[in-house]
């Protein structure tokens, strides 16, 4: 029973990481602008994601524009596009293997792969977290180095977005998920033929009056009484030719 909480808990871990890298991976909240300088006060924000451009004007109102061309973005971008979406499919793939393979399913019950696939939805998993984290970081990394280059107009210099934040919690929750998956393999059906043997208890050895291990005792006869210890009766006496009669 505990086994199957530590797998659940395992698995929506998982699953809200799964959630969180593909509400990330969507937001164009990636990059937006640092009010710094002249531009401490400005009527528009500017903000940048991975598929889209987006303009906040004081009024309320949003303005985005997709990326039309792929080839004509920047290598990093390009690059973060690629990672978070092989992040969110492998969280998918992650999903479908450990549902698979956890206890309180009945697909594959009672079959010895079950417990291997648990733990490949783990490694699933920690790989999807690792490439969402590895996405974030760099990401984090660029808009550090531009925020500091003093070349750089205070106008085009940009600070870390909501979604790269979201980036970070849904890379622990998918690292964690996978964590505990992997950490409940113990958990798993042993196989009938590796299972140890239990020895029954020796019967007692029994010592007969020689001390002669592993030899059984002599079988008990109950003690008979002996002739000598009553008197004979005159019937038995005439039974056998003698009478009394001729002795006295």
């Amino acid at each position: 029973m505990a086994s199957m909480v530590v797998q659940l808990l395992g698995f929506f871990l998982g699953l809200l990481g799964l959630v969180g890298s593909v509400v990330a991976t969507v937001l164009p909240h990636w990059w937006r602008t640092a009010y710094v300088g002249s531009n401490i006060i400005t009527a528009t924000a500017y903000m940048k994601g991975l598929w889209m451009e987006c303009v906040w004007h004081s009024t309320g109102t949003y303005q985005c524009e997709v990326h039309r061309s792929m080839l004509a973005l920047p290598p990093d971008l390009q690059a973060a596009r690629a990672l978070m979406l092989l992040s969110c499919l492998t969280s998918t793939l992650a999903a479908l293997v450990s549902s698979a393979g956890m206890k309180c399913t009945r697909c594959a019950r009672g079959s010895s792969i079950k417990h291997v696939l648990a733990i490949s939805g783990g490694v699933c998993f920690l790989s999807a977290g690792m490439l969402c984290l590895i996405t974030v970081c760099w990401t984090t990394n660029d808009v550090i180095l531009d925020f500091y280059n003093p070349v750089l107009p205070e106008g085009m210099k940009y600070e870390i977005g909501m979604a790269v934040y979201l980036g970070y919690v849904s890379a622990c929750l998918s690292l964690m998920g996978g964590v505990v998956l992997c950490w409940n393999c113990e958990g798993r059906p042993r196989n009938p033929l590796h299972l140890p043997h239990h020895r029954h208890p020796c019967p007692p050895l029994v010592f007969n009056t020689i001390n002669t291990p592993n030899t059984p005792a002599p079988p008990y006869y109950p003690p008979a009484a002996l002739k000598g210890n009553y008197a004979p009766s005159c019937t038995s006496l005439s039974s056998n030719g003698y009478r009394l009669n001729d002795y006295v």
